[in-house]
């Protein structure tokens, strides 16, 4: 869980964030190195959620947090609009990271290993194989071009480990509305996934 001290910090004190990202939109590499600072511990904690804790894995958390601060870095996003795109963000990197690592090790043919992530209702980490992690990446590719928002919001909760409640806020949709999302995606993609099988 989040550290309830240092969620009530950043709730307290997003316009700091946004000004940090806006500067580093500008093209002040320092001030992004700040602001990825600021969110480093929260995306530590969502990246341990994606992986399940599990550091004996080729990709630990760490390893995905820094992976993904490089597909952040301001070069690759010109225009940063705050903490809710900065989150969405983070969770499509983190997604490209987890679907890249799977991808070279199915290319290793070591039998693809696993990765700790999850469809399941509370979008907790348990694992898939590698092949199972890019097939998900396709069928959620082929969702956003059915449905953006549902698709936004399985890269959250899956890929970020966001809760439903951080999901809406990044969105900027309601819970109710996260949670329907979540189960209207999460049936679409299991048919999908089975097809694909």
């Amino acid at each position: 869980m989040s550290d309830p001290a240092a969620s009530a910090q950043d709730h307290a004190d997003p316009g700091e964030l946004t000004i940090l990202l806006r500067a580093a939109s500008a093209g002040d590499s320092d001030a992004f190195d700040r602001a990825f600072a600021k969110v480093y511990d929260e995306l530590h904690r969502l990246a341990v959620l994606v992986r399940g804790g599990r550091a004996s894995e080729t990709l630990g958390a760490t390893a995905l947090v820094h992976e993904a601060y490089l597909k952040l870095a301001p070069a690759a996003q010109p225009s940063w609009e705050g903490r809710q795109h900065f989150l969405r963000v983070a969770a499509r990197a983190m997604r490209q990271v987890l679907v890249g690592a799977a991808r070279e090790r199915l290319a290793e043919k070591r039998g693809g290993g696993e990765f700790a992530v999850t469809l399941d209702e509370a979008a907790q980490a348990s694992p898939v194989r590698a092949d199972e992690l890019v097939a998900l990446d396709e069928a959620l590719t082929r969702l956003a071009q059915l449905d953006e928002r549902q698709a936004r919001v399985v890269e959250l909760r899956y890929f970020a480990g966001l809760t439903a409640e951080e999901t809406a806020e990044a969105l900027g949709i309601s819970t109710p509305t996260v949670q329907r999302d979540w189960r209207a995606a999460r049936a679409w993609l299991a048919v999908e996934l089975r097809r694909d099988a």
